[in-house]
């Protein structure tokens, strides 16, 4: 009878929907998340030698080839939900450089827009514009036991595993980042995220944040941007960004925040010359809205027309100043 009990209860719990069993197709695991990259090894290694040769070479030279091997070696022919970040260890130490002191830009729920400002190192330095990230940036990958070659038709999600070859790699190199930042600090936010603009439980809480150098941190400024035409969830002083500051300043870091920067506001208006969002005032103060005349707002619409050529130009001319 007791036996009959807890077979029943094994069986339920097997077939229950709490419990992420993958499928297999001719022998291999099925699993839910996309599978290895194609061409991820040419693709990872020509980022490699684009970024030690255009995008920063002050790094100074670096083997790229043997950058990927250590890199490969994290998780190739092992179980794909057992990667931990400490497998990148010997990747790590061969891929680190230094990030210039006052160019950490630390962000959530605003990956294209930070790329975009950050314009490759020129401006700031995000984790994404490290070769440390070049290697991962929008792309996936994993192994499998028992097998030297990559899995191409799927890979474990956090949901199934959370000890897969992407998370933990990104786990690894969120706390590198985080160590090696200094002076200024800047964290982008997104004031139009559904759940609040900083997520408590997310890379920056829980693997950045903590692993900040306060011997290293002049000052914290947080900047809140909401999408154009977007709803305004949360701001500075208010919701979760409340709770980053109060967070941060227990911490013993001096705190700056503001609403829609407006370097960066410019930037997200390239797109929207003519949105109601985009018509704020010139010499005023960044801030969440701003609504002008007419004329003004026509002769702000040919101010940013103006930058966006400047811009433009400065790109395609002097790519590397």
């Amino acid at each position: 009878m007791m036996k009959s009990f807890f077979l029943s209860l094994l069986v339920g719990f097997l077939f229950s929907k709490d419990y992420v069993k993958p499928t297999e197709i001719d022998g291999k695991k099925k699993w839910k998340g996309e599978g290895t990259t194609p061409n991820l090894e040419s693709i990872v290694i020509g980022r490699c030698y684009e970024y030690i040769r255009i995008v920063n070479p002050s790094i100074g030279e670096k083997n790229c080839t043997e950058i990927w091997e250590a890199f490969k070696k994290a998780f190739i022919n092992k179980d794909p939900c057992n990667i931990l970040p400490s497998d990148y260890e010997l990747f790590i130490n061969l891929a680190l450089h230094t990030i210039p002191p006052n160019k950490s830009l630390f962000w959530e729920n605003n990956h294209l827009l930070v790329t975009s400002y950050s314009d490759r190192t020129r401006r700031y330095m995000p984790l994404c514009d490290t070769l440390i990230a070049s290697f991962g940036d929008f792309l996936n990958w994993c192994g499998q036991a028992n097998d030297t070659g990559f899995n191409y038709d799927s890979c474990p999600n956090t949901e199934e595993c959370e000890n897969n070859a992407v998370e933990s790699f990104w786990k690894i190199a969120s706390v590198t980042y985080a160590k090696q930042s200094s002076g200024v600090i800047y964290v982008m936010l997104n004031g139009s995220a559904i759940g609040g603009a900083y997520p408590v439980k997310g890379f920056f809480a829980d693997y950045e944040v903590p692993n900040f150098q306060k011997d290293r941190i002049s000052r914290i400024e947080i900047w809140v941007m909401d999408d154009i035409g977007g709803p305004d969830l949360d701001s500075c002083g208010k919701g979760s960004v409340q709770i980053l500051e109060e967070r941060l300043k227990t911490m013993g870091y001096d705190i700056t925040c503001i609403d829609n920067y407006k370097s960066v506001l410019l930037l997200k208006c390239l797109d929207y010359l003519n949105h109601s969002d985009c018509s704020i005032v010139s010499s005023a103060p960044s801030t969440r809205r701003g609504l002008v005349s007419p004329d003004r707002g026509s002769s702000w619409s040919r101010l940013i027309y103006t930058v966006f050529v400047a811009f433009v130009f400065e790109i395609c001319y002097n790519p590397l100043n």
